[in-house]
């Protein structure tokens, strides 16, 4: 017998920074493919907020534009879209956020405050902590039913260097517990990606041969065809190398150097990965001279 269809449980998806360049090519995308494969129930929400101003219906219209390729039903999924202009320092923000969530749970025929969260982080770094500290202080960061779950999702980068994601963590913490945060990076979710481990373990013809034995070196390339578009204000703050290296290129170089872990799950996966990062050989002053070129992110040709 097959197994039944996984649908979504009774959500509202709260995305900060709504109005920015994730949202538009990521995430609707995404929401779309889950709606096309009938995932997503018919209490699913969105509700976008960020300082840009823009009403309901602009910001449907706005997703719905970046949906390419609309599904059948998109509309319906659409129009249950809503929008909040604010800043993250202002109390008003979260207690209009709080107010549409509660309006919502009751349309899903829910008691008011007691439906499932997820609040998805898509604005710039600086802004995290803002936004932790607006929803502990609304009291959104909280499960209001004890069946129910309120999760935050932190896009990378996570921090910009040790210390500062060490904070990071601390300021999370101090609203959600740890089993409530899920840091991700949407690069992984890429199908190359995550062909990868298939690939290489899986294969019996790859799987003897890579190895440094037969493997003599390894050129990753990132090849977009958009330049910084209206995302400068991000580039500005995070800069090209800490948006795409430090994240996305070194989870594709550890995929593909790690040995072949003692197990598929979480754990036994990141526990390769971080011996294979670690077993990288750091460059003194001058073969950083001989061996990087400083370059400056543009659109290229694919």
């Amino acid at each position: 017998m097959a197994d039944a269809q996984v649908v979504a449980p009774p959500a509202v998806l709260v995305i900060f920074g709504a109005s920015g360049d994730l949202t538009s090519r990521k995430l609707m995308p995404a929401i779309a493919e889950l709606a096309d494969r009938r995932f997503l129930g018919e209490s699913f929400s969105v509700i976008g907020v960020a300082r840009t101003q823009m009403s309901d219906d602009d910001f449907r219209s706005k997703m719905t534009a970046a949906v390419t390729d609309a599904p059948e039903g998109w509309a319906g999924v659409a129009a249950k879209f809503r929008y909040i202009t604010g800043e993250y320092t202002d109390p008003q923000t979260f207690a209009a956020l709080h107010q549409a969530l509660s309006e919502i749970d009751v349309s899903h025929g829910l008691t008011a405050g007691t439906g499932n969260r997820l609040y998805y982080f898509a604005a710039p770094p600086s802004c995290f902590p803002l936004i932790i500290a607006g929803l502990t202080n609304s009291g959104l960061n909280k499960p209001m039913a004890p069946e129910g779950f309120s999760r935050v999702v932190i896009e990378k980068p996570y921090g910009r260097d040790l210390a500062s994601a060490t904070e990071l963590d601390a300021i999370v913490h101090s609203g959600f517990d740890e089993p409530q945060v899920y840091r991700i990076d949407h690069y992984l979710g890429k199908e190359t990606v995550q062909n990868l481990l298939a690939l290489r373990f899986s294969n019996a013809i790859f799987e003897p041969l890579w190895n440094s034995n037969y493997v003599d070196h390894v050129e990753i390339t990132v090849a977009e065809s958009i330049g910084v578009e209206h995302r400068g204000g991000f580039y500005e703050e995070a800069g090209a190398l800490r948006d795409i290296v430090q994240n996305h290129v070194m989870q594709v170089l550890s995929l593909t150097l790690m040995e072949a872990p003692a197990s598929m799950d979480a754990n036994g996966i990141r526990d390769e990965k971080v011996k294979a990062l670690r077993s990288i050989v750091r460059m003194d002053g001058r073969a950083v001279e001989d061996n990087v070129v400083r370059g400056q992110y543009d659109e290229g040709l694919v």
